[in-house]
């Protein structure tokens, strides 16, 4: 009886040692993830970092607009901090008339959008003949193309401007439309390597297999390169749309006063609001105040929200794509 107990007790033992040495591989896993799946702490600390990030960028954005929402009343109380008593639309009705909306959002529609869409076709095609030919000067060029991103505006902007003066450029839309055509629009640089490497990352047996059907260079980029490159042309409109319309201080040069767009009459908000309500003839909740401010500042960049909201689907997966690496 001895002699078989003791192999029976020994295997329950083991069975034990192996239960418990499973327990805590769950559990290590579990916590801490294994070459397959990330742990609960992993997943934790991601969570909590990118909720940090998000908190940074929504903190100020939400405060902005909590605050333009403020009535006089509500300014005034030092216990309304979030939430307003009421709501109210003063603030916006002020800022409206003072920016001049609707003249100066079609104006910014229209030196931000139709550059960007020049820009973004004519970088397209640069990024396409970097990416598919071969040809003497090819290295140069992109180095150049780099330089162009590199070497500040400011240290161009004078060679520049005595360049539209000369051809009687400055002062209108062309100023903006015609770099953008020439591939030297804002930062053009960056959307045509991003179109370099998605050309470059196409399977040259498409091409190859089209040329052998017949097809011309046109049709090749029109029908192959071109629907792959999708998500690269919608990072490069909304980007280059951004930049359009935050840009300033080429906008001001160029254009010298002949188009103004919404940045450029938010920051001369206060002289803006001071003729259109001078001091002696409103009473003190009619002042500039900054919920006014603050106001006329959300509707500078609410129809970059309501583009990004738009194309917000269709931008996540640009991003995701443009980053894929092919043949």
């Amino acid at each position: 009886m001895a002699s078989l107990t003791k192999p029976h007790i020994s295997e329950r033992n083991s069975e034990h040692s192996v239960m418990s040495w499973l327990n805590r591989d769950a559990l290590r896993t579990f916590f801490f993830g294994n070459r397959t799946s990330y742990g609960l702490v992993f997943n934790v600390m991601l969570y909590l970092l990118l909720i940090a990030i998000g908190f940074v960028y929504l903190y100020p954005l939400l405060f902005m607009f909590v605050t333009s929402m403020k009535s006089p009343g509500d300014l005034l109380n030092p216990m309304v901090q979030w939430i307003p008593t009421e709501l109210y639309t003063g603030n916006y009705e002020k800022a409206y008339f003072v920016l001049d909306y609707p003249s100066k959002l079609a104006s910014s529609l229209i030196i931000s959008v139709v550059p960007s869409i020049f820009q973004t076709v004519v970088c397209s095609l640069v990024g396409y003949g970097l990416a598919r030919y071969r040809f003497p000067g090819k290295n140069l060029l992109f180095a150049l193309i780099l330089a162009t991103f590199i070497i500040p505006a400011q240290n161009t902007v004078i060679p520049q401007m005595l360049t539209y003066r000369e051809y009687g450029l400055l002062g209108n839309i062309f100023a903006l439309v015609l770099p953008a055509v020439m591939g030297q629009g804002y930062k053009s640089a960056i959307f045509i390597l991003i179109f370099y490497q998605t050309f470059l990352s196409l399977p040259k047996a498409l091409e190859e297999a089209a040329r052998l059907d017949g097809a011309s260079s046109l049709k090749i980029f029109t029908s192959i390169a071109l629907p792959a490159a999708v998500p690269s042309y919608i990072i490069a409109i909304i980007f280059s749309t951004v930049w359009y319309w935050n840009e300033t201080y080429l906008t001001v040069i160029f254009l010298e006063g002949g188009i103004q767009s919404l940045p450029m009459q938010l920051s001369k908000f206060v002289q803006a609001y001071e003729n259109l309500y001078p001091p002696g003839t409103v009473n003190i909740f009619d002042r500039l105040n900054e919920a006014v401010k603050l106001s006329g500042t959300f509707l500078n960049i609410l129809p970059l929200l309501v583009m990004y909201f738009l194309l917000q689907k269709w931008f996540v997966e640009s991003v995701e794509r443009t980053g894929i690496a092919g043949e």
